[in-house]
């Protein structure tokens, strides 16, 4: 890196802007002074005509300096450098290459033209953040490329290629035919073409072209347009502020002038910026980051070939992780109808992404041809990595880490998918405990992004990196926590479901219950959840747990369906009923009788006072307290951790940022009073205050004393 991140060279009548801000060229406030001091400079010499802003290293500007986020704005603001980029006399031309994002993609649309390396990304992402653009990108994409483009890019957040913009006047010159193609030293080979355009703009007496002053001009159609996308954002993206107040700034671009609407755009982003929503997408964001760092010194091995121990829905999602990432990928199964059904179903899936434009034909071709199968044991004597993806009982398990043991060679890795399971007691019945740890995908785990890496207590420090590392070139986000009955999402999910199966007993519906949380913010109910994947796999796997509760009401509703045959919609009959066709769900009286039969045979009093807020903070309250005791116990090292399987595994909001986050969000003297309270009028030994959530009151009152 050079000692300033912004510099200025002169060719001829060109003056270049060139930043150097690794690693990825963020507007910090040393680079966004330098961008100022630069355009001053070359404004001022009277030699300069026009002026090119590039970058060095692997991408233009890729956004705001995540360092600076929730410090307080030094000047010059990046609005001021917009500004004063498109009020500039001459000529300002952005070299772009790389990953365009945020401000950097607002600073590009502010130059007068744009310059785009094939292949190049841009995009406005900052509703991910609870945001939105905050330096005008709500009114110089519409004004540049229209309403209908601004409307998709900034509300969804979605990247696009420069290839896809050609028709939007956003992008002045493509270029394909750069030499050596090496990103790494892109930036020399990059710069010719852009100064062969600017030369040939001042050769032709083009000047600046400044953004228009007055509004789009307004149309029925436009205005219905912004009126679906909120439609459509209040169900995609319900509960969340920043996509509405982002379709509100961009519809300004209709109804004022720039200057207005570049003001109003600026009080909506302060309110995105200030409000608990965008404050927990930025833990999220940073918490996500955190998880994939671990603190120890070993180095990852190397991955090249990986076997998966069952092809059926779990095994055949977890072959096309690795498959889709380039790796050799082995199923094993009992017999060949197994594989070629295995096989048969992950080119089903291959072929959905086909059509719904996410793979191409050739990348189908290539992923497939990755796969192949085997029934014998002996074929995994040369694979790195094996993943058991079977039948989720612990003899099944020991039975097929008994063979790998035998087949595999001793510095392959063994992993277990198991949700539940001990997984010590797994790697001790090898010879190699040190190899063996839990791999923990989510179902369906082609598309599902989260990742619990599971460190038994002799898996020692190279086997768990390894694993982390793959977790990245597979796409997951992943997290690595230690050994008990659930691990983390799983041990504190059967406390989630524990409530809502105890409020069930005591006279909610599942409708109810479910609309709750829904209400609240989780992406599905519980019920629903219990009855899409199988209220049985539950129940099954209740029965491995050597710590089940001897308490005859501990999931007494769920085990009541499972043993009247309701599964779920795989019977059509589970907490709901289901369309055979359609698998649209409906109350369901039978599943409500059911259930107060059992109340009635257990003692427990029905009551139709059951508000939604009891149902809520019930249920999310309990998620709470169990994290906290995850935490005092060391399973998780780092409450952040929770948020992210939280957040990437089981629905949770994310701009509630997570169970742990949101404790945080509302302070630890009201978490530990409603536990207090539940404990006080539900007389549960369920509800015993965390001493993790006890000793962090205790610190804050010291703090506050």
């Amino acid at each position: 890196m050079t000692l300033t991140p912004v510099f200025l060279e002169i060719q001829n009548e060109i003056a270049i802007i060139t930043i150097d801000n690794p690693p990825v060229n963020a507007l910090s406030h040393a680079v966004r002074s330098g961008i100022v001091s630069c355009l001053v400079q070359a404004e001022q010499n009277d030699e300069v005509k026009a002026i090119i802003i590039a970058c060095q290293g692997r991408t233009f500007i890729a956004g705001a300096d995540i360092t600076e986020f929730g410090k307080t704005p030094q000047e010059p603001s990046l609005p001021a450098v917009l500004t004063k980029i498109n009020h500039c006399k001459k000529p300002v031309i952005a070299a772009l290459f790389g990953t365009v994002l945020g401000g950097g993609f607002e600073l590009a649309l502010s130059c007068h033209y744009r310059v785009a390396l094939s292949g190049t990304k841009v995009g406005l992402p900052e509703v991910t953040l609870g945001l939105i653009p905050g330096a005008g990108g709500t009114q110089l994409l519409p004004r540049i490329a229209g309403i209908a483009l601004a409307l998709e890019m900034i509300s969804l957040g979605k990247m696009k290629k420069v290839e896809q913009l050609t028709e939007y006047n956003l992008i002045d010159l493509l270029i394909t035919d750069v030499n050596n193609q090496d990103k790494s030293n892109i930036n020399s080979n990059l710069l010719e073409q852009p100064l062969v355009f600017t030369k040939q703009l001042l050769k032709s007496n083009q000047t600046t072209k400044l953004i228009e002053q007055k509004p789009i001009e307004s149309t029925p159609p436009l205005t219905e347009l912004c009126q679906q996308w909120r439609d459509k954002l209040a169900k995609k993206a319900r509960g969340q502020q920043a996509p509405q107040r982002a379709i509100n700034s961009i519809e300004n671009a209709l109804l004022l002038p720039l200057d207005e609407a570049m003001k109003k755009e600026r009080e909506f982003f302060i309110q995105c910026r200030d409000s608990t929503q965008s404050s927990a997408m930025r833990h999220a964001f940073f918490a996500e980051k955190s998880a994939a760092k671990l603190t120890y010194k070993a180095k990852p091995l190397t991955i090249n070939s990986v076997a998966i121990i069952g092809a059926g829905t779990m095994g055949g999602g977890i072959a096309m992780c690795f498959a889709s990432a380039g790796f050799n990928v082995v199923l094993v199964e009992m017999n060949q109808d197994n594989i070629d059904r295995g096989i048969s179903a992950i080119t089903t899936r291959y072929q959905q992404a086909q059509s719904r434009g996410i793979i191409t034909a050739q990348q189908a071709n290539d992923y497939l041809a990755l796969i192949s199968g085997t029934c014998d044991y002996a074929d995994l004597s040369d694979v790195d990595l094996v993943v058991e993806a079977a039948f989720e009982t612990m003899a099944v398990k020991k039975e097929i880490f008994s063979k790998l043991d035998n087949h595999c060679k001793p510095e392959a890795i063994l992993a277990t998918n198991t949700s539940y399971l001990d997984i010590n007691q797994i790697a001790n019945i090898t010879k190699r405990p040190e190899k063996v740890l839990g791999m923990h995908f989510f179902s369906p785990a082609n598309i599902m992004k989260l990742l619990e890496v599971v460190q038994a207590d002799k898996t020692n420090e190279e086997t768990l990196v390894t694993a982390m590392a793959l977790g990245k070139k597979i796409n997951k986000i992943s997290v690595a926590v230690n050994v008990c009955y659930g691990f983390v999402g799983n041990r504190m999910y059967a406390c989630y479901g524990r409530e809502a199966n105890m409020l069930l007993l005591e006279g909610a519906t599942p409708t109810q219950i479910d609309n709750a949380m829904t209400s609240w913010g989780m992406a599905m109910g519980p019920l629903a959840v219990n009855d899409m994947s199988g209220i049985d796999i539950a129940y099954k796997a209740r029965q491995e747990n050597p710590n089940l509760s001897k308490d005859p009401t501990y999931f007494a509703a769920a085990n009541t369906l499972v043993e009247a045959n309701r599964l779920g919609q795989k019977t059509s009959a589970g907490f709901y009923h289901y369309d055979q066709k359609t698998k649209k769900p409906s109350h369901d009286e039978k599943a409500c009788q059911l259930i107060a039969n059992k109340a009635k045979a257990l003692g427990v009093k029905q009551r139709l006072d059951i508000s939604d807020e009891e149902i809520q903070n019930r249920l999310i309250f309990a998620l709470i307290n169990e994290g906290a005791n995850i935490l005092h116990e060391g399973i998780a090292t780092k409450a952040s951790d929770i948020d992210v399987i939280w957040l990437n595994g089981y629905g949770f909001p994310r701009y509630i940022g997570g169970p742990m986050h949101y404790a945080e969000t509302i302070g630890i003297e009201k978490v530990v009073t409603v536990i207090e309270h539940f404990n006080e009028t539900l007389k549960s030994d369920y509800w015993k205050v965390s001493p993790y959530l006890l000793k962090q009151l205790e610190d804050a009152l010291v703090n506050n004393n």
